[in-house]
């Protein structure tokens, strides 16, 4: 394990709710406010570990560990998550199926803990955010696929670190089919516009905030920083496919890293500025779509 490595990981999870800020901030210029100030997502998530958890009667052991368990599944995929050319803590040959997992076990123990209350709203959630996932998944999983084949690489950092200007030279149309699937899997996981509005309240439009409405103090604490973490991890596929910066020095391809995560963070927060959220039943067209861009990048590179 290289000191770079774990630098890159204490980076992600400093940085991970910094994006949030950015997001809120573009947001708020578009409306023409000031908006939170950019650390705002700390100052909450540090609130919140200060208050105290209060639980239902009702619920079992499996709400309370739901948020648990999901953090943790997001701190073990972020391992094998590299930042531009630097790979993660860990890294083996077929890791990105386990990373793939990692988030599902995430979803997975969330979708539990909303069901766990015998909550009708929260089931309607937990069911909405079900019906998505099994259309993004996929999407997500062939364009890594598709990544793996063009590079020749068989473990994630490996085959983002060789997603070089080359690829883009060889492989233009799928490496942007494959980006045009990621990016709409970012923000439907996300719970972005247009799939998922993050502050809306109204019962019939909520997918994942419905599902953690029941989570307060500690335990949503951890909710915010599992979902920040998420974002990270798929935003690093992003990232490390448009922006392929190898300068062959760390600190420049961190940096490199870096910037383009901020930048992605404007874009996310630009999208939410000047579309609107798509009706749902229009949202599983969406995700068809980049599951068809990632079977078509798969087709191009694997003839």
């Amino acid at each position: 394990m290289e000191l770079k490595s774990v630098f890159v990981y204490l980076v992600a999870l400093a940085a991970a709710p910094f994006l949030s800020g950015v997001i809120n901030r573009t947001k708020a210029l578009f409306a023409g406010r000031r908006g939170p100030p950019l650390l705002q997502p700390y100052y909450d998530i540090a609130k919140l570990f200060r208050k105290g958890a209060v639980y239902s009667r009702s619920a079992t052991v499996i709400f309370r560990a739901g948020p648990i368990v999901g953090l943790g599944a997001a701190l073990l995929a972020l391992l094998f998550v590299p930042l531009g050319s630097v790979p993660g803590p860990l890294s083996f040959r077929g890791d990105f199926l386990l990373i793939v997992y990692l988030l599902g076990a995430m979803r997975f123990f969330t979708v539990l803990a909303a069901l766990d209350t015998g909550s009708a709203f929260e089931g309607m959630g937990a069911s909405r955010e079900v019906q998505f996932s099994a259309l993004a998944e996929p999407a997500l999983l062939l364009g890594i696929v598709a990544v793996v084949r063009a590079t020749g690489e068989m473990s994630l950092a490996s085959a983002l670190g060789a997603a070089s200007p080359g690829l883009w030279a060889g492989s233009g149309i799928a490496a942007a089919l494959v980006f045009l699937a990621w990016l709409a899997v970012f923000l439907a996981e996300n719970s972005r516009i247009p799939v998922d509005d993050p502050n809306t309240h109204l019962e019939l439009t909520m997918i994942h905030e419905v599902m953690v409405l029941d989570h307060g103090g500690p335990d949503f604490a951890f909710v915010l920083c599992g979902a920040a973490l998420k974002m990270w991890i798929l935003g690093a596929f992003l990232v490390g496919l448009l922006a392929p910066v190898r300068t062959g020095n760390p600190l420049l391809d961190i940096g490199a890293g870096l910037a383009g995560m901020l930048v992605l963070a404007v874009v996310v927060g630009v999208v939410e500025s000047t579309m609107a959220r798509l009706r749902l039943l229009r949202v599983p067209h969406l995700l068809l779509t980049a599951g068809a861009f990632s079977i078509l990048a798969l087709l191009l590179v694997a003839r």
